[in-house]
């Protein structure tokens, strides 16, 4: 099997001098000239040890904001993630945000009203299509996984054949996200639970309880994980109406050439696209969204007269 070498991140800054990119000499260099012009006017005044303290916690701070790494962001883009992230609200809502304030003379103090939520998305279809306003239309595909490790090693080359065919193919970004969210075996139990005194024979009803105990047990002795396997692509809003139709295009043109791979590729319509969204923005809510729910754009009316809501 033939194996080719590529970078592990293909959006590294290209390195200018000393092995450093623009933007670590940027942050390292100014404020070493700082440090160097204001101990040059100082020197006649200030001791040299003084002028020392005062200046290796800063060029020590700029050195280590511009070379130290974490979760792959160095130290300066971190600060200035965590200065976004505490000047940020906290809560969003998607209804309109009241501006009216509480008079002065009533001195009561208001609460911080919530912020408007500002999705990048503007609409949902019917069969999937994401409307991203000026930035285009977007479908998601969901992926299924390849038992990889039982394949023998001509099937493994094969596979990953198939898949670097298609990624040889590709001229327009697509993006693969491999999501994990929690399983939750109560609906499962209570269904247990539920249809065993139904079943026609004892032993049934007993199997039924069985299950039912072991998977709640299953539940609180362990976290369970269900691994999910996402591809968005993406047409340009400068395509105009052809947009829709491009993207849907290369969607059926993945699944054919993912097919290879031995994935199947499938298009999410617009519920299942709503509720990967709801389920990404909100992963630790235990609450599945169920398929009764009205659409965003649904108008939902009230029972007729004389029947119960």
């Amino acid at each position: 099997m033939a194996r080719i070498r590529m970078p592990a991140d293909i959006e590294r800054d290209d390195p200018i001098l000393a092995g450093l990119t623009a933007r670590q000499l940027l942050i390292i260099g100014v404020p070493a000239l700082a440090v160097w012009g204001a101990g040059a006017v100082l020197y006649p005044w200030v001791p040299l040890p003084v002028l020392a303290v005062l200046a290796v916690p800063l060029v020590g701070a700029a050195v280590a904001a511009a070379l130290v790494r974490r979760d792959g962001l160095s130290l300066d883009r971190l600060a200035v993630a965590a200065w976004r992230y505490l000047r940020a609200a906290k809560r969003r809502t998607a209804h309109p945000v009241p501006t009216a304030s509480i008079p002065s003379w009533i001195g009561a103090r208001a609460t911080p009203l919530p912020a408007p939520l500002d999705l990048p998305l503007q609409a949902i279809g019917d069969d999937g299509t994401i409307d991203l306003g000026e930035h285009g239309v977007a479908v998601i595909l969901s992926c299924s996984t390849v038992n990889f490790g039982l394949r023998t090693p001509e099937e493994q080359a094969a596979l990953v054949s198939g898949f670097a065919s298609y990624l040889n193919s590709l001229a327009t970004p697509a993006q693969f996200v491999v999501r994990a969210e929690s399983v939750r075996l109560d609906p499962l139990i209570a269904a247990l639970d539920h249809a065993a005194p139904g079943l026609p024979h004892p032993a049934l009803e007993r199997a039924a309880g069985d299950h039912a105990a072991y998977l709640a047990e299953l539940a609180e002795s362990r976290e369970l994980l269900y691994r999910q396997v996402l591809m968005v692509l993406r047409a340009p809003a400068s395509q105009g109406r052809q947009a829709v139709a491009t993207v849907r295009r290369r969607a059926d043109d993945a699944a054919r050439a993912l097919a290879g791979a031995g994935t199947t590729a499938t298009v999410l319509d617009g519920a299942r696209v709503a509720a990967v969204l709801d389920s990404a923005a909100a992963p630790f809510d235990a609450t599945p969204p169920g398929e009764e729910l009205a659409s965003a754009d649904e108008v939902i009316t009230g029972a007729p007269s004389g029947e119960e809501a």
